[in-house]
């Protein structure tokens, strides 16, 4: 017996090009924090619903769930963004609903406020039979407080 096929789908989502890990990069690329969200720690994820044309453009975008301080403008920016690729669908123009979620995580050891000073510590030992050891401290300051 014959195993019956699945019907071809008409029409088929628009993928973004590259894949998902295409999209995870640029969008961790092109995030820019905003300055009020670092200002008060704010993390989380934003959910954002957008349109995307036959021609592979985000027309639309608005917040599913936000956090506020900025994160919201930012994930809408970045959603604005991003282009999947064109698809011809047998003449017909078609409009594809999508959502993503995107996260905001501080990184403490890259997020350095303009007055604080960064420090860091080296421990060098030289060999395994020698006692020996060098220590060494960097101190790094802004611009502005010199």
């Amino acid at each position: 017996m014959k195993r019956k096929s699945k019907p071809e789908k008409l029409v088929k989502q628009p993928g973004y090009a590259g894949g998902k890990a295409a999209m995870d990069e640029f969008i961790r690329n092109n995030l820019k924090y905003p300055d009020e969200a670092i200002k008060n720690k704010t993390e989380g994820a934003v959910a954002v619903e957008y349109t995307v044309d036959v021609f592979g453009k985000v027309l639309e975008a608005k917040i599913k769930h936000g956090i506020g301080n900025g994160c919201d403008e930012e994930a809408i920016r970045l959603v604005k963004m991003l282009r999947y690729e064109k698809k011809k669908y047998q003449g017909l123009h078609v409009v594809f609903h999508k959502s993503i979620i995107i996260n905001f995580h501080l990184n403490t050891a890259l997020v350095i406020s303009e007055k604080s000073e960064l420090k860091i510590n080296y421990q060098i030992a030289q060999a395994k039979n020698s006692v020996a050891e060098t220590k060494i401290t960097y101190t790094i300051i802004p611009e502005n407080k010199k």
